[in-house]
């Protein structure tokens, strides 16, 4: 796949997404992910794409009025706490310029999107959007605008097209989920860590959709200490989802915070399954939507070890590249470990020296393919219906 049939959305105004420095939600992991890449010749400037600037009137088709000048005021008047917005949290603390900060994200994911359904390139990647808790009327988990929310209406809005969106990210979709929940154009698939341990607490098997809606919601909450095998195989159940549903474009989320190391999750898979995600959903973006697929980024918070090599082996194999092999660039590694707080991976590969084996591995397995199983009866009945 040549340079002209991929897109890779960054500016560093992406960088202006920053809370203090204290706060787990750390865009430097974007600049890293970048210059990682840079490093070993997979991406050059034939590939970057400035996002575009696009009326706030985009924003409004999902959050409303009173919410956006909310999040003017808290960048104008910091610090403030809006509590009932969302903003002023420890989560979602105010930040000067805040709302600046938040529509140039909304802007890489709209760019994305558009040059995708515009077929000025068949797959597009914006790091720094996937942020899928925002709701219309309050912050939350770090998202001030959900930005795929946004980028799927605009993509129903002006296109008209069936979107399939997958989220990968340990904690539940909850916010692309609840703006689409009585949309049947809009099918939603979450994988995500059950919610009896893990914020948003949301994300059961039973969340299917409402009105006419019902049947495009689909939640796998899979078990804490969940490992690659299980998590792959709950993962693969969006193969009969895709063919249930027949989408238009696919759009991803691919936060990293299902690896063993991230700090604020319980999952414990390895680099594996970063590898396998996008290969995926690459194939089902070129069987059912002639490869129109978005990607866009989301948590990880182990932004030294884990979040640099999962994004940049996303972005190489949706060039059509096998996954990267062996070592890292020893310039990238003589560069940013002198900041890292630990001794950075210098193999593309887990070396698993602090991995810990799980006693309950075969119950978490066995736990996970009943949830799968009930999932897709559902899919099974209503093929029988129709």
């Amino acid at each position: 796949m040549n340079s002209k049939e991929t897109a890779y959305l960054y500016t560093e105004d992406f960088l202006q997404y920053s809370f203090h420095e204290q706060h787990p939600f750390n865009q430097l992991r974007l600049q890293l992910t970048k210059e990682l890449l840079e490093s070993e010749q997979a991406l050059d400037s034939e590939h970057v794409i400035l996002p575009r600037d696009y009326e706030e009137e985009t924003i409004l088709r999902v959050h409303s009025k009173e919410y956006v000048d909310i999040v003017k005021r808290a960048g104008e008047e910091h610090p403030v706490s809006f509590a009932s917005y969302g903003i002023g949290t420890t989560d979602t603390p105010s930040f000067p310029g805040m709302y600046e900060a938040a529509r140039h994200i909304v802007n890489g994911s709209l760019t994305a999107a558009e040059f995708v359904m515009s077929n000025q390139v068949k797959h597009s990647l914006n790091l720094a959007g996937g942020l899928h808790h925002g709701f219309p009327n309050h912050a939350s988990g770090f998202c001030i605008f959900n930005d795929i929310a946004i980028a799927i209406r605009f993509i129903r809005d002006h296109y008209d097209a069936k979107v399939l969106y997958i989220d990968t990210d340990a904690h539940h979709g909850d916010g692309v989920q609840h703006c689409f929940y009585d949309d049947p154009n809009v099918c939603t698939v979450s994988i995500h860590e059950t919610g009896r341990y893990l914020y948003p607490g949301t994300g059961k098997t039973g969340e299917r959709g409402v009105k006419e809606g019902f049947g495009y919601a689909f939640n796998f909450p899979i078990d804490a200490f969940t490992e690659d095998d299980s998590f792959l195989d709950t993962f693969a159940a969006i193969r009969e989802i895709t063919d249930y549903f027949q989408p238009d474009i696919i759009v991803s989320q691919h936060g990293t915070d299902a690896h063993y190391l991230d700090p604020l999750t319980h999952l414990h898979c390895s680099l594996s399954i970063f590898e396998q995600i996008p290969i995926l959903v690459r194939e089902l973006a070129q069987q059912y939507c002639d490869g129109k697929w978005v990607a866009l980024g989301g948590g990880g918070y182990d932004i030294w070890q884990v979040v640099p090599r999962a994004w940049a082996q996303l972005w190489h194999i949706m060039n059509g590249h096998p996954a990267f092999q062996g070592p890292i660039d020893p310039v990238w590694l003589a560069k940013w470990q002198p900041q890292a707080p630990s001794t950075l991976p210098n193999t593309w590969q887990d070396q698993w020296t602090s991995y810990k084996s799980i006693p309950r591995r075969q119950e978490i397995m066995e736990t996970n393919q009943r949830m799968k199983e009930q999932v897709l009866k559902f899919i099974t009945n209503n093929k029988k219906k129709g």
